[in-house]
């Protein structure tokens, strides 16, 4: 075998790993925030219009969701539930737990083909404070997964606090978002979008399976928020 029949065998060279920070431009897609009217639905569309994304709160009756959209400002619009699902690219939901499931079943048709990101933590609360609850589907994200089989659920936004995102005052939000999903592509997306809000950076933590970890770490937050009279946030070292 000559030296050129050698070469003409050897293995194609391997494309260079992807940078995991080189993310997608979402700047064009709108987002939809279910439970808009709710403080961290409100703060999160705030964040996001004031970085110039086009955002729609959704509620279950327009017209308070038409009246959270004037108090946000920044070209916010406000529609019904269904509205808002029916015209946004990603939707994020961030209704209380104990309306979480009916809501998304009875929105299943209008979020087929959406990729929608969960940001609800299922706690309970007593006289020792609060404590995660473990939904039968594992977690509020895998609940979504299941109801919504025709959608692309990821998870992400859940230890933001309320109160810093909707401070006109504060400029930035100092924490990385965790952020879970089957698809590499859809994680992508939303790593990105957290990434438009100043101070903040959307990180890779994993598949829908570990959602409950997740989830979970809020009832901690709230607590040390409590104890130290913070709105803490969390920050992923060395990646």
């Amino acid at each position: 075998m000559t030296s050129t029949d050698s070469a003409a065998h050897k293995a194609p060279a391997k494309a260079p790993a992807k940078d995991p920070w080189d993310l997608p431009d979402v700047s064009g897609l709108v987002v939809g925030v279910l439970g808009g009217t709710g403080p961290q639905g409100k703060g999160l569309a705030y964040r996001l219009a004031k970085a110039g994304q086009k955002v729609i709160v959704g509620s279950r009756a327009a017209e308070r969701a038409e009246a959270a959209a004037e108090e946000i400002e920044h070209g916010v619009e406000g529609a019904d539930n269904a509205e808002t699902a029916r015209r946004s690219d990603i939707v994020i939901v961030a209704v209380p737990w104990d309306g979480h499931g009916k809501t998304l079943e009875s929105l299943r048709g209008e979020l087929s083909g959406k990729l929608v990101v969960d940001c609800v933590n299922p706690l309970g609360f007593d006289k020792k404070g609060a404590y995660a609850l473990k939904p039968e589907e594992g977690s509020a994200a895998e609940q979504a997964a299941a109801l919504l089989p025709d959608s692309r659920v990821a998870a992400a936004f859940h230890h933001l606090s309320a109160v810093l995102l909707q401070d006109p005052e504060t400029d930035e939000i100092d924490t990385d978002v965790m952020v879970l999903g089957e698809e590499r592509a859809d994680v992508e997306i939303v790593q990105a979008l957290a990434g438009r809000i100043p101070g903040m950076r959307g990180v890779f933590a994993g598949r829908l399976r570990n959602a409950h970890q997740v989830e979970s770490l809020v009832a901690n937050l709230i607590s040390v928020n409590r104890r130290y009279k913070a709105h803490a946030g969390l920050r992923v070292t060395d990646v």
